[in-house]
């Protein structure tokens, strides 16, 4: 394509060593990064892949899993003898994930978007009193002029407020059909400056000002990954990471808190993480997320609270007491994470003089590289969209189904 090395490496937002290290075949690549160097070299992501037939045989094992009495015959063989076929599938499996994470998303926004309920709300109630005045002016009373113009101005007011608001719903819903819409509020623009950096911000790394910073929310989140670099130099603890990976031990030798370490290394660079990349959630004790830095496999719910058995919510019955918990994520292809969690304590001011103290739990989530036998949790992303059954944790009935005649 006549393409230099570090023209390739600008566009997908790494170094030129970097890349000279996936050409080299020392570096394993996967999920975003693999997507933008497919679509810079305008190639499907499985032909960059280390061995595209593997890749296939795997996803058609995938689909095989989830419909264990077909009776179908190994993998290996459909792709040996019917490749076109193979892919069809592997195709429609990968159609079928992205749809039901399409699904999770809107579910989650019809229940729990404010904006949604909020538009909802207003539309019903200029409905009520459009029925209201009309029912007044259509009864059998008469009415004197004056009140009768009155009455005349209230449905007309009333009229273009229904038809304002149910256009600006219309609009609304029409956009919600892009799950990748940005949903507005502090906390989605927050995720969003933030996942155009890849969650590092090199600017703090190296004590220079970061320019450019929306809202209070932003500065916040800033002040805090200043005090976390600052107290883990980049350097220093991108080498203690590559060498330990046990949060604990990382914690002793930094002499810091573990939710510190949990949050330092959801900022380390792209290189210096596995290739599925890894994810942070942060919780107060109301159970409401007030951070995501999301990872695949590994949904998470834009309003509202998580599946009630994430160790983030174990984490805040036991105050400063870290977590070490296998889990697996319900879903097409469920997918195994190894899960450090934490809560921590601190007091806050302000209240008029009185003492309060509140407190946030931190989740940082690892995904397996390997296949483990080991007995792992079951969890979800929320109730809502949930399969498991038999859950003495749900909160409300699902809308999805696991019975064999909805297969």
């Amino acid at each position: 394509m006549g393409l230099a090395q570090g023209e390739l490496a600008r566009r997908v937002g790494i170094s030129p060593a970097y890349l000279n290290l996936i050409e080299h075949n020392k570096r394993r690549i996967g999920g975003k990064l693999l997507l933008d160097l497919a679509q810079q070299l305008a190639v499907e992501p499985a032909e960059l892949s280390e061995n595209a037939s593997a890749a296939l045989v795997a996803r058609l094992a995938e689909a095989q899993a989830q419909t264990p009495d077909t009776g179908t015959e190994p993998p290996e063989d459909l792709a040996a003898r019917f490749p076109g076929w193979a892919r069809l599938v592997a195709g429609q499996l990968r159609r079928m994930e992205r749809l039901e994470h399409s699904l999770a998303i809107l579910t989650d926004r019809l229940t729990h978007d404010p904006f949604l309920s909020a538009s909802l709300h207003e539309v019903l109630s200029t409905t009520a009193s459009i029925r209201s005045t009309a029912s007044i002016l259509a009864g059998a009373r008469k009415i004197e002029p004056e009140w009768q113009a009155r009455f005349q101005r209230n449905l007309l007011e009333d009229a273009k407020r229904l038809a304002e608001g149910a256009g600006g719903l219309a609009s609304y819903l029409d956009g919600a059909a892009d799950t990748r819409r940005v949903i507005h509020g502090p906390l989605h623009e927050l995720e969003t400056w933030l996942d155009e950096r890849e969650y590092h911000l090199p600017e703090i790394e190296a004590g220079r000002a970061v320019p450019e910073v929306p809202g209070a929310v932003v500065s916040e989140y800033i002040a805090r990954y200043r005090r976390d670099a600052q107290a883990l130099p980049l350097k220093a603890f991108a080498a203690a990471w590559a060498d330990c990976k046990d949060p604990l031990r990382l914690a002793e030798r930094f002499e810091t808190g573990v939710a510190q370490i949990l949050r330092r290394v959801a900022t380390l660079p792209r290189e210096n993480l596995p290739p599925q990349g890894i994810g942070l959630v942060c919780c107060d004790a109301s159970g409401v997320i007030t951070f995501r830095r999301p990872v695949p496999g590994f949904d998470l719910p834009q309003f509202g609270a998580g599946c009630p058995l994430w160790p983030l919510y174990q984490a805040l019955l036991q105050p400063h007491v870290p977590l070490r918990v296998l889990v697996e994520h319900d879903g097409r292809g469920p997918a195994r994470f190894l899960v450090h969690a934490v809560a921590e304590i601190h007091p806050v001011s302000g209240h008029g003089g009185v003492n309060a103290m509140a407190a946030q739990a931190v989740m940082l989530l690892q995904p397996l590289e390997t296949d483990s036998d080991a007995p792992a949790l079951p969890v979800g992303t929320s109730c809502r969209i949930c399969t498991h059954k038999g859950c003495g944790a749900r909160r409300e009935a699902s809308i999805l189904s696991q019975d064999d005649d909805d297969r």
